[in-house]
């Protein structure tokens, strides 16, 4: 082997271990996403959000945009629902519509959730529609009559309902997050915000509650200083 040869691969090699660790680190602390600027909370929530947990003077805000018949949404919805109770009473949680085009049930089951909220059981319906997803998606055409009986399960007025179900401006509302969620990047579901930091596909417990942890230190950290 010449010299010039190796000093090329020696070169070569030098730059695939750089590149080897920055991409690990990219994976561990979320990348790219996670670091660019971040999306502010005028786009992320608005007055008629829907709060599974709202905390008076909370510092950290996560909002994710799902659609209830997405199955990496369902896969989503334990880990949401254990870091919900991780950091009860710290935390504000927020969901917001985004419906996929390739899920026949997924503006019906957000319809639920919506005449659900009328009856102050957005999170009864939230629960419900997850807990019970693999009966009623993948249908061939919707089926909004299986969210009728969930509604009368979870102790909901049948008649108010159904009628709050017909209601055109429900629908009007389901796809009114919509545009947000396109504003701040979103191409898929679930797609999760920490304080507007863009967290990668499908984060883990321990991703969630590593960013929750620096944002909740950081605001600390700023609330000492003053």
């Amino acid at each position: 082997m010449t010299r010039n040869l190796s000093i090329t691969l020696g070169l070569l090699l030098v730059l695939a271990l750089a590149f080897g660790v920055f991409a690990v680190v990219r994976s561990v602390t979320g990348g790219g996403p996670a670091e660019a600027e971040r999306v502010s909370a005028e786009t992320l929530v608005r007055e008629d959000s829907h709060y599974l947990d709202e905390v008076e003077g909370a510092d950290v805000t996560i909002v994710e945009f799902l659609d209830f018949e997405c199955p990496a949404c369902g896969q989503m919805y334990p880990v949401m629902e254990d870091v919900r109770e991780e950091y009860d009473g710290q935390v504000n949680f927020v969901v917001r519509y985004f419906p996929l085009p390739g899920h026949v049930n997924a503006e019906a089951s957000a319809a639920a959730a919506e005449a659900a909220s009328r009856q102050d059981a957005f999170e009864e319906m939230y629960q419900k529609l997850f807990e019970t997803q693999e009966e009623w998606s993948g249908a061939s055409e919707p089926t909004p009559e299986v969210f009728v009986d969930y509604a009368e399960e979870i102790g909901l007025d049948r008649e108010q309902f159904l009628e709050d179900m017909n209601d055109p401006a429900i629908l009007e509302r389901v796809n009114a997050d919509i545009p947000d969620g396109t504003e701040a990047g979103v191409e898929g579901t679930p797609t999760i915000f920490v304080n507007g930091r863009l967290m990668s596909s499908m984060p883990t417990e321990k991703q969630l509650s590593d960013v929750i942890d620096e944002e909740l230190e950081a605001a600390q950290e700023e609330g000492g200083e003053e």
